[in-house]
């Protein structure tokens, strides 16, 4: 599952975690949004799913209140150990540029199917129920929207 990951890094030049040594603090599955400032700043938005990170790339901050949409590219699969990965990812290196958590938290899955995910998300920033849709736009079958319900 994690093949992806590990075919673009080069762990003995990055401090990215190589394994999925994680320490579960929560029953419930965990959700993390990295801000990486990279070749261009964006926000990896990452679920706690099928034992390992899923992952979207949005390139605006994620929304705090309902009625706002942001496109977000799915990306590789992420161990879980990288729900606590903050640092300089050197230059030369996949993703190089500097990863910080912007918000981390637990969430309740309430809807997974193949073009639409659900999620109630208790976080510091982003608090409340989230919704993550494919779409044609973006990169292929990769594209999705993700955004806050209104309540």
């Amino acid at each position: 599952m994690l093949d992806e990951y590990e075919k673009k890094r080069h762990f003995q030049k990055t401090p990215e975690p190589l394994t999925s040594d994680f320490k579960q603090i929560s029953d419930k599955p965990i959700f993390v949004v990295q801000r990486h400032d990279a070749r261009k700043l964006h926000y990896d938005f990452r679920l706690e799913m099928d034992g390992v990170l899923k992952s979207w790339a949005m390139p605006k901050e994620p929304p705090k209140e309902a009625g706002i949409r942001r496109l977000a590219i799915e990306t590789e699969d992420h161990p879980l150990a990288y729900a606590d990965f903050e640092g300089e990812i050197p230059a030369g290196e996949y993703g190089a540029g500097k990863v910080e958590i912007w918000d981390k938290g637990t969430f309740e899955l309430l809807k997974r199917e193949e073009k639409e995910i659900v999620v109630a998300l208790e976080g510091e920033e982003l608090k409340g129920i989230y919704v993550l849709i494919r779409t044609k736009y973006g990169k292929g079958e990769k594209g999705w929207l993700f955004f806050k319900k209104a309540s």
